[in-house]
């Protein structure tokens, strides 16, 4: 279809995250013209509007930490599914390759470089247009809604009518952002867990018992967002509990968690017997999140503290005393839909199935899951548009483990947003367990070639 100011397009993407940008992606590529409805940044006839979450216009804004997790290929799940993206010529993959950051093991990009590369490589598709503008209500015509968990309030009573079930709810928290300039390097120190990685790309901050007893202390007894009625019995997702939360579920929990201190070695505390230094009773760890590396995130620190209260407990963290933040920690409500009830295997909702859904709001947790479930429902589109049979990737896969997890293996009535992990896996009872890992991502590489093939080519 040849897209002009007049035109019906082939499909309508609502949402400009990581998951709608991977979507018009795959679709643009392959020819088919697309309507790019992103509610951030000015238009014509529209101001613009920005979620509690949001702070910038561009397009696949990363609202939270600036990593994609491991890159591990061979023994991670989300780094197998790294892999199977890239093979897919992921947008998201190839514009996080250009905005990569040190990061040891892990995927971490320039948040700034990364949304203006995904911008840029879009808007150099003639047959997409991205439009800003806010849509209130479901659209006629092939939709993909990937308005992401912070969907507007108008569209997603549209979206509860066409459901005919209320959408689910959690909280998800943000982690503060330091300039590396006003951390004290002579008493944190640089360095990889276990000295993992051919670099030191962690800054690490020492905390003996009497420090990390009293930060505990402050975490719990802090002033904290208050909620409001209809956000009261909203549950926390797991993968990005509010710190202080963690902290109430018991004293040692943050030493098992984000501030565990094992494998790192303090060398500001080195001594004749230990001349690499001794392991702190706690630490905070930071990660480079630009390319610069002039800012710094507070490895899971997201945080539900007032302000005021954060500023003055993280700089009684060692080595944060005279801490500037870029940005402090926040909290916000996500939605997703009742995905293993509401859509069919196609990502279809069952009620209307000219909508499709695909990112976040689907209940799949982190971008590089929102990002594979976008390059999916684009996919799905270009072989219904196209007039052929959608083929899913093999439950082997980890992009095949995530869609038959969302569409219908899950348990409906305790459904949670998740992560992919190797528990969504078809198992391997048969491989010992020290294998099992390598057992999983060789089975789902030698499985994906064949389905591969048959991808309509770009």
């Amino acid at each position: 279809m040849t897209k002009d100011s007049g035109t019906t397009y082939d499909v309508h993407i609502i949402g400009g995250g990581l998951a709608g940008s991977e979507a018009a992606w795959q679709l643009g590529r392959r020819g088919y013209c697309v309507r790019l409805s992103e509610m951030r940044g000015a238009g014509p006839e529209w101001p613009g509007e920005r979620s509690p979450a949001h702070q910038g216009d561009g397009l696949a804004e990363l609202v939270c930490s600036n990593s994609f997790r491991s890159d591990d290929s061979d023994k991670n799940a989300v780094g197998l599914l790294h892999h199977e993206m890239r093979l897919c010529d992921s947008l998201i993959m190839s514009a996080a390759a250009i905005a990569e950051v040190p990061a040891g093991s892990a995927l971490a990009v320039d948040r700034d470089v990364f949304s203006a590369e995904v911008e840029a490589r879009l808007a150099a598709l003639p047959n997409v247009d991205i439009v800003r503008e806010r849509i209130d209500a479901l659209p006629e015509g092939r939709v993909i809604v990937a308005t992401g968990p912070l969907t507007a309030e108008a569209l997603a009573g549209s979206i509860g009518q066409a459901t005919g079930a209320d959408s689910l709810a959690f909280f998800d928290a943000i982690a503060p952002i330091v300039y590396h300039e006003s951390i004290d390097m002579d008493v944190c120190w640089m360095a990889s867990r276990w000295d993992k990685g051919e670099t030191k790309d962690y800054i690490n901050c020492p905390m003996n018992e009497e420090q990390y007893l009293a930060f505990h202390k402050g975490l719990v007894e802090g002033e904290k967002t208050s909620f409001k009625e209809w956000e009261a019995n909203t549950p926390y997702f797991d993968g990005c509990m509010p710190i202080e939360v963690m902290a109430e579920r018991g004293v040692d929990t943050l030493r098992f968690g984000p501030m565990k201190p094992v494998g790192l070695d303090n060398p500001h505390w080195a001594t004749p017997e230990h001349p690499n230094g001794r392991w702190p009773y706690a630490v905070v760890q930071l990660r480079q999140d630009n390319k610069l590396g002039t800012i710094w995130n507070m490895v899971g620190f997201q945080t539900k503290l007032k302000h005021a209260e954060q500023v003055k407990l993280f700089r009684t963290i060692p080595g944060l005393e005279n801490a500037e933040f870029a940005r402090l920690g926040g909290l916000h409500r996500n939605t997703f839909l009742n995905s293993p009830v509401l859509l069919d295997r196609t990502l279809r909702l069952k009620s209307a199935p000219h909508v499709r859904f695909a990112g976040q709001i689907t209940g799949c947790e982190g971008y590089v899951e929102s990002a594979a479930v976008g390059l999916m429902a684009g996919l799905m589109a270009c072989a219904e548009l196209a007039g052929q049979e959608w083929q899913a990737p093999p439950r082997t896969t980890a992009m095949g483990a995530l869609l038959s997890h969302i569409t219908g293996d899950a348990e409906a009535e305790t459904y949670q947003p998740m992560n992919i992990n190797f528990g969504l896996f078809p198992p391997l009872h048969d491989v010992k367990k020290k294998q099992r890992k390598e057992a999983y991502t060789g089975r789902a590489k030698e499985e994906i070639a064949p389905w591969l093939e048959g991808l309509t080519p770009a």
